[in-house]
């Protein structure tokens, strides 16, 4: 066994968090060898020390590599989502620049606030409500958002959206969603 094996079993597991202060000292600690370990199989480590996470990524493939199956997947998001997520990226840049507290912290009434106004407009207020919440949920599931232990209706924004979606990124998603909110509508 490797001394670094419960860090690679967590990052294989999903995200790895400064506040998991054992995995995140091995981490650094063998971050070399971590980064190796995961090369041979076409896979990449992004740390962001700054931000407190490490997650990984599948590396972009080259001709000679064509063989290898994806270890982890992309997935398509759909309109209402990829739009959650430029929504909560933006809301972290504007902490950010106001230099306020390194948590947001957000209600799911203020989440379906800000999400509703981009939506198509429904007849039906319940059934668009049911929509929001299943794209709350699937970005809870896909890590950018996380319910509070007390509360039910209050999310914390998790920084990895920042990996996720880059300034240059969230330019670009911005054109797509203008075109095809066109096409949604």
């Amino acid at each position: 066994m490797l001394p670094y094996s419960p860090v690679i079993i967590s990052l294989f597991k999903g995200v790895v968090y400064k506040s998991n202060k054992d995995n995140w000292k091995q981490l650094l600690e063998y971050e070399t060898d971590i980064k190796k370990y995961f090369d041979v199989i076409n896979v990449d480590i992004f740390v962001d020390d700054k931000e407190g996470f490490a997650f990984l990524k599948q590396k972009e493939t080259d001709d000679n590599d064509e063989n290898l199956p994806r270890l982890i997947e992309k997935r398509q998001l759909s309109y209402p989502v990829t739009l959650l997520c430029v929504l909560l990226r933006k809301k972290l840049i504007e902490a950010d620049s106001t230099g306020s507290d390194v948590r947001v912290v957000m209600s799911k009434d203020k989440i379906k606030d800000m999400l509703k106004v981009f939506l198509p407009d429904l007849s039906n207020e319940a059934k668009i409500m049911d929509r929001i919440n299943e794209h709350i949920n699937k970005v809870v599931e896909y890590g950018f958002l996380r319910k509070l232990k007390n509360s039910d209706d209050e999310f914390e924004i998790n920084r990895i959206i920042t990996a996720q979606i880059n300034a240059d990124k969230l330019h670009q998603i911005e054109e797509s969603l203008k075109d095809y909110a066109k096409d949604y509508e």
